[in-house]
């Protein structure tokens, strides 16, 4: 009798322990480990894009939106990657990419299937806002390869991969991976994979105010336009930097290069920003519309950032610049 109660209490401690296991295995907020996913997801995609450079065929293909509106077989395949993984992980989570339907019954190189969850996101404690958010809560906005065009110019450090997370319509977690991250100095670079997500902040990077004493922004290298040329005269800029890619000069706020990012055009997409804002605000930046106002990244939302874009670094005062724009150069993109 008292060989069976030890055995009972026995069994009845390993099925504790191990249910108490698998609760810590599965128990961090959807939130924070669709994060983590993303971020291991995203390097997995960079190293698809570096294969596809690699190779030499590019794939090269204009979608029709304007000369340097390009998708190439590195945008199909990291999208690939990225949805496959994303939706097979986290069912009942809305995904849209750049290059158009993608989802978890495509069929994709196996090694392609990303299940693993970046360690230091998951040791994080989920800030209270997201706790119990549910997969329909949320919209993950996919830019397999932004800064395609530099990407097939061979402006590599351009490129990045933006995987950002809504929730209730709010960009409020993002991933930008940057797969050729030093590539004039090394030969084979890793990439480095910087990650936000509001209330907590962010991971991967050192962040540098940008300099005193100097007023720096940064704007479009490809898409430039007269209602953007306006909106650079009213702000009276030091020193202007003309880069690709919303994620890049994002990046450029980041690391204290510019003071702000200014794009008075209606070329951008949600998923062009929704990853760079969340980070960005994560830092203690700000992305908005040229009204300061944010974004929609709600699943039923047009695509079209069509307010055009502003952003600053931590520190700058957002509202100022914006209001230093004239009411002519708002009025060309009306609500």
């Amino acid at each position: 009798m008292l060989m069976r109660k030890l055995l009972s209490t026995l069994c009845i401690n390993i099925v504790n322990k191990s249910t108490r296991t698998a609760m810590t295995q599965s128990g961090q907020p959807l939130v924070l480990r669709l994060l983590a996913n993303s971020v291991t997801i995203s390097a997995r995609a960079g190293k698809i894009i570096k294969d596809v450079t690699n190779r030499g065929e590019l794939g090269i293909i204009n979608k029709g939106e304007g000369k340097n509106d390009l998708q190439t077989e590195a945008d199909r395949s990291a999208q690939r990657c990225i949805i496959a993984s994303l939706a097979r992980q986290f069912p009942g989570v809305t995904i849209i990419g750049e290059e158009g339907p993608s989802t978890a019954t495509d069929e994709i190189p196996t090694d392609w299937l990303v299940t693993e969850n970046d360690q230091e996101v998951l040791s994080k404690t989920c800030p209270p806002d997201y706790i119990n958010t549910k997969p329909e809560d949320i919209v993950v906005w996919v830019d397999p390869v932004d800064g395609t065009s530099e990407y097939t110019q061979g402006l590599l450090d351009h490129v990045t991969v933006l995987i950002g997370i809504a929730v209730n319509g709010r960009a409020v977690g993002g991933v930008i991976h940057q797969p050729y991250h030093n590539y004039k100095v090394e030969k084979d670079p890793p990439g480095r994979t910087l990650w936000g997500l509001l209330g907590l902040g962010i991971g991967g990077f050192i962040p540098a105010d940008p300099p005193a004493g100097k007023f720096i922004v940064t704007t479009t290298r490809s898409h430039s336009d007269e209602t953007t040329g306006k909106a650079l005269e009213a702000l009276k800029p030091d020193e202007i930097l003309r880069v690709g890619g919303a994620g890049h000069k994002v990046l450029m706020l980041l690391e204290g290069k510019a003071h702000a990012y200014v794009f008075a055009s209606k070329g951008c997409k949600k998923w062009d920003t929704c990853a760079p804002e969340a980070v960005l605000e994560a830092l203690g930046g700000k992305l908005t519309d040229i009204y300061g106002n944010h974004y929609s990244y709600a699943r039923d939302i047009g695509y079209p950032d069509a307010q055009g874009i502003f952003a600053t670094a931590k520190g700058v005062d957002h509202a100022s610049l914006v209001s230093k724009l004239p009411q002519e150069l708002r009025d060309a993109f009306p609500y």
